[in-house]
């Protein structure tokens, strides 16, 4: 596919500075593009790149456009253009439409005629799957659940009964939502499992990441809001709950009945401990353990940075020194007063 510069500033609102009839094959980075690519600067660390890329346009904001010489489509946000023109260039494989021969569908389960049923699928019963929505091979889905339009449910993808999701959905192959709880109650003779009884409601827009599990709730849904994206290896335990367009970077792990507000990030390998409550606007750094609520937005941190090992062996210990540094340094300063 070939689109000229001026067709794509349409698309993303800008406009064009240099020739407005240059064609464009594809996209690619500052460094590898050649004469037939776009590419974008949304890193100003990349700026030096400008020099020497062989990209025939650059996607650029206004500020940058201003000392480039080359063909260049000048928008408000670099970033943003790039991912609505990644959605231009993207390859799509056409699939036929209807219910694969080999799927296993239940009498009461209604799919719409426009969705797609790929091999070895199964549908329980009372599934409801929506217009244009894609089940890939493999797909389980459990009784009860609801898939709204323009789904886009990966291979091997398992969702069990009683679980709802709204529309244009994505869930990568491997995951798993509806799954039980982690509910036991202990006993002298051990551990008594505690049946989840709620579900799990998903709302639109929702991307959820490969190998990723969300836990059904054990009386009330687990519920995640309109927006959120989970990256790959997540876990989201029973009873949580996500505010819209909420960040989860990969291996993040988020215990029972935590409540998490609207726009937060939270970077690859957190972990929030369960029933706390995080404020809308809240920024976790990587491997950052939430142990209590945040009830104010902003940036949050705990743990050490890297440093070799026989140095943190040293801080270790001075870690544990710490209680007694206090006292003593509240004794020097009770005795420089008096």
């Amino acid at each position: 596919m070939e689109y000229s510069l001026i067709e794509l500033a349409a698309i993303v609102g800008g406009f064009v500075q240099g020739d407005e009839r240059y064609p464009v094959k594809g996209l690619a980075t500052l460094q590898s593009a050649g004469p037939s690519h776009l590419s974008f600067l949304a890193n100003s660390k990349y700026a030096a790149q400008l020099d020497d890329t062989r990209a025939g346009a650059v996607i650029l904001a206004h500020s940058a456009a201003k000392s480039f010489s080359g063909n260049a489509l000048v928008v408000d946000d670099a970033y943003v253009a790039f991912a609505q023109l990644t959605h231009v260039f993207e390859k799509k494989y056409t699939t036929n439409l209807g219910v694969h021969s080999s799927a296993v569908i239940a009498q009461s389960a209604k799919i719409a005629a426009s969705a797609v049923v790929g091999p070895n699928v199964v549908v329980g019963e009372n599934v409801v799957v929506g217009e244009r929505t894609h089940l890939g091979a493999n797909v389980v889905i459990g009784d009860d659940t609801f898939l709204g339009d323009e789904c886009e449910i990966k291979p091997n993808v398992v969702i069990y009964h009683g679980v709802s999701l709204g529309h244009r959905v994505r869930v990568h192959s491997g995951a798993v939502i509806g799954s039980d709880g982690f509910g036991f109650a202990p006993t002298p003779q051990g551990w008594f499992r505690i049946c989840q009884l709620g579900g799990v409601t998903i709302g639109n827009d929702v991307d959820i990441g490969a190998n990723t599990t969300i836990d059904r709730g054990a009386l009330d849904d687990t519920e995640i809001a309109d927006g959120v994206i989970i990256d790959n290896l997540v876990q989201i335990a029973h009873n949580v709950k996500i505010g819209r367009y909420t960040a989860i970077a990969g291996t993040a792990g988020v215990a029972g009945s935590t409540v998490i507000g609207e726009r937060c990030t939270l970077a690859g390998g957190v972990g929030i401990v369960g029933h706390i409550e995080i404020a809308d606007n809240v920024h976790i750094t990587g491997m950052t353990m939430v142990t209590k609520s945040i009830t104010e937005a902003g940036s949050f941190s705990s743990g050490t940075p890297m440093m070799p090992t026989s140095e943190w062996r040293k801080n270790a210990v001075r870690f544990s020194q710490l209680k007694d540094l206090a006292r003593i340094v509240k004794k020097l300063d009770s005795n420089r007063r008096d």
